[in-house]
C-alpha cells in the first residue's frame, strides 16, 4: 500500500520509513539528535510493535515529520532549535501522574512533552504514557479526563 506522504521528490522517497528516521537523527546531530533517538529507543521498548513513519514533508521540513502508529497515531517527534517536541496525538485523554506533559496543555487533544537541551525525559513515565496511548488506540475510545 503506497503512503500519500512519501509522494514527494528526492531520495527520501526510495528510502523505508526507518531509514529516514535514522538520517533525520544524524543530520540533527548534538543534543537533539540524541533526545530524538533515545526517546526512538524507548517507544520501540514500550511498544515493540510500533509502526514508524515520516509524514508532512514540506520545503521547511524536507526531513518529514517522524511519526510512531499503532491502530492510529500515539504520538510525532519534532526538532526546533531549542527544543525536540513529542505531540501525543490523544494526550488530553491520557493518565500523566509523573507530570511529563509540559506543552499544549490548554487542548482538548493533544498534548506534549517538550525536551530542553540538558534535560532528560524518565524513562519508565514515558514508557508507561506510550503503553497507555497504545491501550487507548486499540481500545477503540477516548475518554476525557
Amino acid at each position: 500500500m503506497e503512503n500519500k506522504d512519501m509522494r514527494h521528490s528526492g531520495s527520501a522517497a526510495s528510502q523505508s520509513a526507518a531509514e529516514q528516521i535514522d538520517k533525520k537523527i544524524a543530520d540533527l546531530g548534538g543534543w537533539r539528535g540524541e533526545a530524538l533517538s533515545r526517546i526512538r529507543d524507548l517507544i520501540k521498548e514500550a511498544a515493540p510493535d510500533v509502526v514508524e513513519e515520516c509524514k508532512w514533508f514540506k520545503p521547511s521540513n524536507p526531513a518529514g515529520v517522524p511519526v510512531w502508529s499503532h491502530a492510529g497515531i500515539i504520538c510525532t517527534g519534532e526538532s526546533y532549535q531549542s527544543k525536540v517536541k513529542l505531540t501525543f496525538a490523544k494526550g488530553a485523554s491520557l493518565p500523566d501522574p509523573a507530570k511529563l506533559f509540559n506543552s499544549s496543555l490548554e487542548g482538548k487533544q493533544r498534548r506534549a512533552i517538550d525536551i530542553h537541551e540538558g534535560e532528560e525525559v524518565d524513562a519508565g513515565a514515558f514508557k508507561a504514557l506510550i503503553r497507555a496511548a497504545l491501550a487507548l488506540n486499540t481500545s477503540g475510545k477516548t475518554k476525557a479526563r
